[in-house]
């Protein structure tokens, strides 16, 4: 079969391009546009924001590189690619506001492709959205998960209950014994079924992050905060960093395959702390994150 590079390619500028017009709007600062060349092969376009209105720190990401010898991230669970050329794209994208009450959220969609003259292609699509609260709102966290269920169901039932557990199982931190965040949606590999299927769905979880965002966006940026909860959503933010770094997939291939270095740290959150074993003091809104939703739990 022949996969439609450019018909991929199109859609994720084109969601690019529809994430960042409206983060704009919501924000009231421009998105800075950063073209980038990859000199082993490709490039990508990053936009973002510093210093924002509300957002202190965002980034949407495209890339489209490519190359004919794999990093050893991406051989090790697949040895049967070594020795094909091949070629990634994809957007991903963090929000880090500065108020505290509205969640960091990460998106990803991408598509991989190895080719081999005289061999059919190996393809696979990969994706999701995740909500990282530092306070959290039952009526956010409902809303969130239940667009990335929409986004799914024209799909199959099944396919929501797989990938949030997906999610739930990659966003963790091994190390603290804790998620990342509420979760969302998480898939990688997807190749199960036809490729038009794999497609739309990658699609449909693209074109949902803006309604499961937006509203919450919305409705917090308005909240009051002080020193305190700057403090405390500065000490959260370390896990952030901790699982960017030490567990995720798509920050290990960027670097080991010759990404833009400053592209793929984008992620990272502008202002971070760490302290000594610190725990909240019982009864206190930061205390409530912790048992009420840095847990695994079905909200919708």
């Amino acid at each position: 079969m022949s996969i439609p590079k450019d018909q991929i390619k199109s859609y994720f500028l084109n969601l690019q391009e529809l994430i960042v017009s409206r983060m704009e709007t919501l924000d009231g600062k421009p998105f800075r546009r950063d073209a980038w060349d990859r000199p082993e092969g490709g490039g990508g376009i990053s936009r973002l924001v510093e210093e924002g209105n509300i957002l202190e720190r965002a980034g949407v990401n495209f890339s489209h590189v490519m190359g004919d010898k794999l990093p050893p991230s991406a051989t090790a669970h697949r040895p049967e690619l070594a020795g094909r050329r091949w070629e990634a794209m994809g957007v991903s994208l963090v929000f880090h506001p500065r108020n505290p009450f509205i969640p960091t959220v990460h998106m990803n969609v991408r598509c991989f492709v190895a080719e081999k003259d005289g061999e059919a292609p190996v393809w696979w699509f990969g994706g999701g959205m995740d909500l990282t609260p530092y306070y959290g709102f039952e009526e956010d966290a409902a809303h969130f998960h239940a667009t990335c269920r929409k986004a799914l169901d024209p799909f199959g039932a099944d396919w929501h209950p797989r990938f949030k557990k997906w999610c739930d199982e990659y966003f963790f931190l091994k190390h603290r014994n804790e998620p990342r965040g509420i979760g969302g949606i998480f898939f990688d590999d997807l190749n199960s079924a036809d490729f038009d299927t794999c497609f739309n769905l990658t699609q449909s979880v693209g074109d949902h992050f803006l309604p499961a965002y937006a509203p919450i966006f919305e409705r917090r940026k308005h909240i009051p905060y002080g020193e305190r909860e700057r403090d405390f959503q500065a000490y959260r933010r370390g896990r952030y960093v901790e699982f960017n770094l030490v567990f995720d997939r798509g920050t290990l291939f960027g670097l080991q395959s010759g990404g833009r270095t400053e592209s793929i740290l984008m992620s990272m959150p502008p202002v971070v702390k760490w302290r000594y074993d610190w725990k909240p003091e019982a009864g206190t809104p930061e205390a409530k994150l912790y048992s009420d939703f840095l847990i695994a739990k079905d909200w919708v």
